[in-house]
């Protein structure tokens, strides 16, 4: 997997998370810890809050915690929540004027997303607290 993607620092960050899930972590810490920017862990753990994944706290003491425990928090629960497919399937809404094309576009359209559903299944059976480091 891509360091730099989002579902990569959403998976890091959650899997530290579980090894301490009630300590805040400010976004700066967490930032420092994977090697990017903190605005950028705001963008992708503010998908995460929305999502009932995290909790966020503001002001000086505040930071981000986990919302539920690690053990009910799938990796498809994280996945969903980016919004962020891994198996492109978008065909931009127009219709070939080919029939040929048109087939072959429907056609791999629909591989791709038993790909995706495929996918969404395989992640829904690990959890957050399966991964974490020791």
């Amino acid at each position: 997997m891509k360091r730099n993607s989002r579902l990569s620092l959403a998976l890091h960050t959650l899997s530290h998370m579980a090894g301490d899930p009630d300590r805040l972590r400010t976004s700066a810490e967490i930032a420092a810890h994977a090697g990017t920017n903190p605005v950028v862990v705001r963008r992708v753990l503010g998908r995460l809050r929305e999502a009932g994944l995290l909790i966020s706290e503001k002001g000086h003491a505040g930071g981000w915690r986990l919302a539920r425990e690690p053990d009910s928090i799938t990796l498809a629960d994280v996945y969903l929540a980016l919004d962020e497919r891994l198996v492109a399937s978008d065909t931009g809404g127009e219709t070939p004027a080919c029939s040929v094309e048109h087939a072959l576009q429907k056609t791999v359209t629909g591989v791709l997303n038993e790909i995706e559903e495929s996918l969404v299944a395989r992640l829904a059976e690990t959890r957050i607290s399966d991964v974490r480091g020791t």
